[in-house]
Order: C-alpha cells, then structure tokens, then sequence
C-alpha cells in the first residue's frame, strides 16, 4: 500500500503542522522525518519549537538533532539525508511522513534537484511546468530525440533527464524516485498570528532566554544563532535593548516569516492549503491522504 509514497505536511510555524503529523502517524502508522532546517541543531529545543519528549517517544522521528551547534546544514545536506531517511522508513514498513515550513528544503527534495545557488530557478520552473503539460507519448518521445535512455523510464525519470539537458551543471541530480503528496496547513491571519504572539509567550515561559544566552556566550556566529527567536536577544544581552522589546521583535519576526512561508508554499510550489479552523478539517486531511494511498487510483 505504502510502497514509495510520501507523505509532506507543510505550512507557517505556528499552524498546528507537529500535531497532525503525530496523528497522522498513529492513524497510519508512519514515522516523522523533520523538514525544519533548525530542528536538526542539538541542545537547542524551545526556539526551534521540536515535537516534545512524549511526542518523540510516542512516534519514531528522524533528521532531529543530528548537527553539533557548530555545524552548518543546508538544502543539500538535507536532500541527501532525507533520502536516506525515507528509505529506512520504508524499509521498516512504515508511511514517511516530513514535517517542516522550510520551503527551500521542502522543494530541493520533492522536485529532484538542488541548484547550489547556480542558474536560474523561474527558468527551470518553467520548463517543467511546460513538460508536465505533455501527454506521456510526447514527454517520451523529447527524451527520445536527445539520445536518452531511461531505466524504468516513468514521467518523472523523463522530466528529469530533459532538465538536465537544458541546465546541465546547474542542476545537480539528485533525484528523488519517491511520489509526494503534500498537505498544506493555514488559517486565517489574523487567528495564525495570535497563535504565534502565544506560543512565544509560551517558550519564554519555558526557558527560551535561557537557550539564547547559551548561544550568545558560546557560539554567536553560529548557523542556528542567526535564527528567529534567538537572534532578537542579542542586543538585550549586550546593553542595547530591553527585554520587552526583544520579545515583541521576535513576534514581529515570527509573524513577517510566516507570511513569507505562505507565499512560497503557494507560488514556488503550488500548495493547496487546508483551513485548520474548517470543521472538517481533519477528515479532508484523511481523505486525501486515503486518496494517495489506495493502489487502484
């Protein structure tokens, strides 16, 4: 049933995207592989807002904590290591279900190449919408006519070796073989944006000032350092600004990152987004997700 099959939830922080994915899993079970480019940092928790203990003990999950403080991860890095962790999802039998509102990461993996800051996005974007428009006659008759031999050939295989024809170096292959489903989340504004103004209050509560200042004394030019919810102390820590303004600027930041997540998801990659606040929002989550995995589809 599961075979190659993907799940993806994606949306703006602060949505509700950990707490369906856990359901998620035990409705279908399925193991939860982080597709937040910060989750991946140790000793660092509460700004990074990783699934709990309890959530983490009730539901196997993957890329969290795997980068030294010190380190860096970019989009490649997680291409590379959510490919090996979705194999040893289905090796085990389960549903791989990513989880993440990083939009460059989301995208690099689902759509098989990562361009390293080379060539030109909106052109490579193009061609494949163009291609994807092409009955699979056509489709295999252009991969045809440049020479190309396909193992297995299927329409992705195809779509993939013209792009690399087209943009040869600025696209490296690595192509992912897995089919994706993604389930966006959102809601309305003005309601995401009270979630988010609670959930820092939350993790002030909880010690998130604690974590910046750990960062601030050891590693302040460190990759996770510059992150939303750790950054916005710096200035306090130093004499320059007051708690109460650092704690609004991490709202504001919060609230302004969350729109640029929704802008991505839906003109980089064409999102179909879910209303959380719709009554009958789980089950439209089901339903597509019973949808992409029936075989006889």
């Amino acid at each position: 049933m599961i075979k190659n099959k993907v799940i993806v939830i994606a949306g703006p922080t602060a949505v509700g995207k950990t707490a369906l994915s856990i359901e998620i899993a035990k409705a279908y079970d399925g193991e939860i592989i982080n597709g937040d480019s910060q989750q991946v940092y140790q000793d660092v928790h509460i700004g990074t807002a990783k699934a709990t203990e309890e959530e983490q003990e009730a539901i196997k999950h993957h890329l969290i904590d795997i980068r030294a403080l010190s380190e860096t991860f970019s989009a490649h890095d997680f291409v590379r290591a959510a490919n090996h962790a979705i194999a040893d999802v289905l090796a085990s039998g389960k549903l791989p279900i990513i989880v993440g509102g990083t939009g460059l990461y989301l995208q690099s993996l689902i759509e098989g190449y990562h361009l390293g800051g080379q060539g030109n996005h909106e052109e490579m974007r193009a061609l494949r919408q163009k291609l994807d428009l092409l009955s699979d006659e056509d489709l295999f008759a252009q991969v045809s006519s440049h020479g190309i031999e396909i193992v297995q050939p299927n329409r992705r295989r195809a779509i993939r070796a013209l792009e690399l024809v087209t943009f040869g170096g600025d696209a490296e292959n690595i192509v992912s073989d897995y089919e994706f489903m993604i389930i966006g989340l959102n809601m309305d504004r003005n309601g995401l944006y009270e979630r988010i103004n609670q959930r820092v209050d939350k993790m002030m509560a909880v010690g998130l000032l604690t974590e910046a200042k750990m960062l601030y004394d050891t590693l302040p030019d460190a990759q996770v350092a510059r992150a939303i919810g750790y950054k916005e102390f710096f200035p306090y820590f130093s004499g320059q600004g007051t708690l109460e303004d650092a704690i609004e600027l991490v709202k504001r930041n919060s609230r302004r990152y969350s729109k640029r997540q929704i802008t991505w998801f839906k003109n980089r990659m064409a999102v179909d987004f879910l209303d959380v606040f719709a009554s009958d929002f789980k089950a439209q989550a089901s339903q597509k997700i019973e949808r992409f995995l029936d075989d006889s589809n």
